[in-house]
């Protein structure tokens, strides 16, 4: 299991550019937490990229993320990586997250999602954006309505994180990718 072979994986079955920034920004996330948490960087990194890899072709609940498990154990990806990603859809209750890597996956993945929404609305994208900027967004009940703010909240509790240093130190892992995520400038330039 490494890298290289993880996002080989990810661009076999995603095709959609938001969906495979979403797992990056995911990776980066999780990458910066292993660094932090003194976990295993290359782990955590490879769970955050590929915990969506089977959502385009399957993205009806059970399926997803259990044709991803299939296709993970038939190339020999480790059970850490598979259960991982499979804790990360709560209507799969064989799979509780009890240990750092499930509730870390948990916490970044919806939180990633309403970083980047909220970046594409802002001028200056993420390269300005701050923890109480998007605490602001996530009261908007009509913006981005597809992602859980309950996930949100239950993710930074279960994870053991204050809520709101969980989204500034997302939004300092993902500032230094802006570019490649294209998350420098808004898409909108709507102010706040």
């Amino acid at each position: 299991m490494n890298r290289t072979d993880a996002w080989h994986l990810a661009n076999e079955y995603v095709k959609s550019p938001s969906l495979l920034n979403h797992m990056r920004c995911v990776e980066i996330a999780m990458r910066a937490y292993a660094r932090k948490l003194g976990q295993d960087e290359e782990l955590w990194g490879v769970v955050g990229l590929l915990h969506d890899f089977d959502y385009e072709r399957w993205p009806n609940a059970p399926d997803h993320p259990l044709q991803g498990e299939k296709i993970l154990r038939e190339r020999g990806y480790p059970e850490e990586v598979i259960y991982a990603i499979k804790s990360h859809a709560d209507y799969l209750s064989d799979c509780p997250r009890v240990t750092p890597l499930p509730k870390g996956l948990y916490a970044c993945d919806e939180l990633c999602g309403f970083i980047t929404a909220a970046a594409l609305v802002r001028p200056n994208g993420i390269t300005d954006m701050t923890a109480s900027s998007v605490k602001k967004k996530m009261k908007s009940k009509g913006f981005a309505q597809n992602v859980s703010r309950e996930d949100i909240d239950r993710g930074a509790v279960d994870f053991g994180v204050d809520l709101t240093e969980h989204i500034q130190f997302i939004i300092e892992a993902l500032k230094p990718h802006a570019a490649e995520l294209e998350l420098e400038r808004g898409l909108g330039g709507i102010a706040e």
